[in-house]
């Protein structure tokens, strides 16, 4: 069995103990210091970990003999479905959910999967199932933007905004992320199948915390809401009702996460408007209007994440000077062809054919100045330009 695999699978054999949720398994990680740590520590070891009394203890002990086999078996049904499993701590865990406080103990995966590279820009898109006309036609206008600029946009595969997000992301030749409230194995909406396959087609992923076989209850969404939020940068609302799943995404996002929180406005008399206009006046969202208000408010969010600081992103953003340089990577097998580069990076990349301004790019380009400013920041971040002085170059190993 390889470090990866031992490492998931006493991640696993820790889910199997009666009243372990994600909370109590971080921390008694945490305090022991792994996952192999917790399982070898006896009750009174265990005492010591904040929340677990003596009822716990004794659960997770007497849950030893009969997890080994529950992990196997858990590990041999999501082989048979296609689908890879990512536990906390591993280094295809994504960076940005592992900061939440009930990060999930395992991801259930299909698809493409490997977060530092393909999700380094990740945008939750959420809304109202019971979505309107405008709804729709906003999501499709923000969702294709924002993957046409490179962002990962991650939704939650429901009917209304999320479908819509979805579609549109495909349709712009970017990649989308489906967190589901049941088992990857399934497709929920049954509705939704043909989207589902089309995601993997077109390199997405499916995720979800949940084992293999487990049906859409409704207990289950809520925690599936703070994957979506806990995996983001930042969380855009397209029509949310009061009380709404989306709204308690969007508050959980900003009060727990610490994520950037964007509200569209909508008609004042619609109650799918209700939960994004009073975000908006409490300003517990930024007002949106525009796709370049996104990519340009995360801008620095994003250093802070390319630079690993984004769980301390309030402290000065790190120079590329402060980092050295990384030893040479060993040889590595070949890889699949890469997607299309975003048609937004395209552009600037074939302006800079001598050094140009912003006003010069902007005018070669026709991007607005937020989205400009904004995407330059991402090629910048790839080290595929360069800034000198007011001007912009291109580095010639981009």
């Amino acid at each position: 069995m390889s470090h990866h695999t031992q490492h998931t699978h006493q991640i696993l054999r820790l889910c199997a103990a009666p009243g372990w949720g994600p909370v109590l398994i971080a921390r008694a990680i945490a305090t022991l210091g792994s996952p192999g740590a917790v399982l070898d520590a006896p009750a009174e070891r265990l005492r010591t970990v904040p929340g677990v009394g003596a009822e716990r203890a004794k659960a997770m002990v007497d849950s030893r003999p009969t997890s080994g086999r529950a992990a196997d078996g858990e590990l041999e049904r999501a082989a048979a479905a296609g689908a890879q499993l990512v536990a906390f701590g591993s280094t295809d865990y994504p960076p940005l959910l592992a900061q939440i406080p009930d990060p999930p103990p395992v991801l259930y995966v299909r698809g493409s999967w490997d977060p530092a590279r393909l999700d380094r820009y990740p945008i939750a898109v959420v809304g109202s199932r019971r979505s309107t006309a405008y709804g729709i036609e906003q999501t499709e206008r923000f969702a294709h933007a924002l993957a046409s600029a490179g962002l990962a946009v991650i939704s939650g595969g429901a009917r209304g905004i999320d479908g819509a997000a979805h579609r549109a992301a495909l349709r712009a030749k970017g990649r989308t992320l489906v967190v589901l409230g049941c088992g990857v194995d399934r497709a929920y909406p049954d509705e939704h199948a043909d989207l589902f396959a089309k995601v993997l087609e077109l390199g997405g992923a499916i995720v979800s915390e949940l084992p293999m076989g487990t049906p859409p209850v409704a207990d289950n969404f809520p925690a599936r809401n703070r994957i979506i939020s806990g995996m983001a940068l930042g969380v855009l609302v397209i029509e949310a009702g009061e009380g709404s799943g989306s709204l308690i995404t969007a508050q959980q996002a900003a009060e727990e996460h610490g994520r950037e929180v964007f509200a569209l406005p909508g008609r004042v008399d619609s109650p799918t408007s209700a939960g994004c206009l009073r975000l908006i006046r409490s300003g517990g969202a930024v007002l949106t209007i525009s796709p370049a208000d996104i990519l340009d408010a995360l801008a620095e969010p994003a250093r802070h994440h390319f630079y690993g600081t984004h769980a301390a992103r309030y402290a000065p953003i790190p120079t590329p000077d402060a980092h050295p340089t990384p030893p040479p990577n060993p040889p590595q097998p070949p890889q699949p062809p890469q997607p299309e580069r975003p048609a937004t990076h395209q552009a600037i990349l074939a302006a800079l054919t001598e050094p140009r301004t912003l006003d010069q790019l902007a005018q070669a380009t026709g991007l607005e100045p937020g989205a400009l400013r904004a995407t330059l920041t991402i090629l910048e971040l790839q080290r595929l330009i360069a800034r000198q002085g007011t001007r912009v170059i291109r580095q010639l190993h981009g």
